[in-house]
């Protein structure tokens, strides 16, 4: 188990979350769901693609904000692709690669090549990178590229 370990306060939505998070990511399981005597879950335990992560159904008064946001790295435009599309049904797109899933949890899918683009050794290359990615709510790996 990691020694940090992520921690979502939910509404009453911890079990749905995480058999959603559970389905999207590769290598990922539940680990465990605990409830109260025969009542709804109280917390889970699940692992995506190796991040062990713990969630508590402990009702509405805390939600989500930016603040705080999973970054996944992903080696295509496939990967994204596939990501920004599950996270962002029943959520909303924002910009530079930031996402709210449908439980209001903010996501930032990212290419590896993102790195590639912004620290390019030239300077204007760099410069136009960041422009374009400025105008991106998903990131296009090509774009930033050619920029």
């Amino acid at each position: 188990m990691n020694k940090i370990t992520p921690f979502l306060w939910f509404d009453t939505q911890a079990e749905e979350a995480m058999n959603f998070y559970v389905s999207i990511f590769n290598n990922s399981k539940v680990i465990n769901i605990s409830r109260i005597g025969d009542g709804p879950v109280f917390s889970t335990t699940f692992e995506l693609d190796g991040q062990t992560v713990m969630a508590l159904n402990a009702g509405p008064q805390f939600k989500f904000t930016e603040a705080i946001s999973f970054f996944v790295r992903c080696e295509t435009q496939a990967e994204v692709d596939d990501l920004w599309e599950k996270l962002t049904a029943g959520g909303e797109e924002s910009q530079c690669g930031w996402l709210k899933d449908k439980f209001g949890l903010s996501w930032q899918i990212v290419p590896n090549a993102l790195d590639q683009a912004l620290g390019n050794p030239d300077p204007e290359k760099a410069q136009r990178a960041m422009q374009a990615m400025l105008k991106m709510k998903k990131l296009d790996i090509e774009a930033l590229l050619n920029a």
